[in-house]
């Protein structure tokens, strides 16, 4: 058994233990999946990552995402954690800013600005179906939660969401959901989750946003790339984007002790950049 490095870093945080935790296996190349996908159970986070050499000239590295019970071709946080970590342990080298990761999700470009903030443009969110047929499960689910303008729908981000705008920026952080009502909206509609969201005429954000996803193994995920960028684009849809010129900050994770801000950027052509600062809190060795 060869030992391999191994990182655990916050992701969307300006602090440790702040944003949402991320396991990172550095030197991943023999492990097969069905190794990759019981060591994400060990950990038990929201998400761990396995950093891989690339197939293709065009990009800089290969990352395999988990959640302790699957796979996912992309995922935020991982996303951004994966670009920080490589840079951290020297795989690869910034060209003029920015690196290309590979994941089952395609080749997605990421940035990293002086200040150690890193941006990766997310899969193009799109809408899968809206709640005909599951308004009563839409209900249990949401638990009587004053809602938004925007119809709930279910959106592609990598991950599968149900996405449901709320009244104000208080309804999204006092909401208690069914978390069994959850499971089976998730199980009848195969979507990984619910996902809740307000405006908000905040200082240092313009968007709240929690996601619940109990039948992953997590009741609240901390801070979520994905459903942000679903977020956006549903927001972008309607011409309702927070912010200024497309570009705002969401806070999520308060409510769990995981104060977390996410920097949200919509291009014109619609591409969506999800992005934050990371913090390194745990650097060593793993056997496994």
């Amino acid at each position: 058994m060869s030992a391999r490095r191994f990182l655990q870093l916050d992701v969307f945080a300006d602090r440790p233990g702040a944003g949402n935790p991320l396991a990172v296996a550095v030197d991943a190349q023999d492990l097969d999946e069905a190794a990759m996908q019981a060591f994400a159970a060990w950990t038990n986070l929201s998400e761990t990552i396995f950093l891989l050499p690339p197939t293709t000239p065009e990009a800089d590295y290969r990352v395999r995402i988990f959640t302790p019970n699957q796979e996912y071709p992309f995922a935020g946080h991982p996303s951004v954690g994966a670009a920080w970590a490589v840079l951290d342990q020297g795989l690869a080298r910034a060209r003029d800013g920015v690196l290309v990761q590979e994941c089952a999700a395609g080749l997605l470009p990421v940035r990293v600005d002086d200040y150690g903030s890193v941006s990766v443009r997310a899969p193009r969110p799109r809408e899968l179906f809206d709640a005909r047929g599951y308004e009563a499960l839409l209900n249990a689910a949401c638990g009587g939660l004053a809602r938004g303008a925007l119809p709930p729908a279910a959106w592609d981000g990598g991950p599968l969401w149900w996405m449901v705008e709320l009244a104000d920026a208080d309804a999204v952080r006092g909401a208690t959901p069914d978390m069994a009502a959850i499971s089976a909206l998730s199980r009848a509609t195969d979507t990984g989750g619910l996902a809740v969201f307000a405006r908000v005429d905040g200082d240092d954000h313009q968007l709240v946003l929690r996601a619940f996803c109990p039948g992953d193994g997590m009741d609240e995920d901390p801070v979520t790339g994905s459903a942000n960028a679903c977020a956006a684009a549903a927001l972008a849809a309607a011409g309702r984007l927070p912010g200024r010129d497309g570009r705002y900050v969401a806070s999520q994770g308060r409510e769990i002790g995981r104060d977390g801000r996410v920097s949200v950027r919509v291009d014109a052509d619609g591409g969506i950049w999800i992005g934050g600062q990371v913090q390194p809190v745990i650097r060593g060795q793993l056997a496994w």
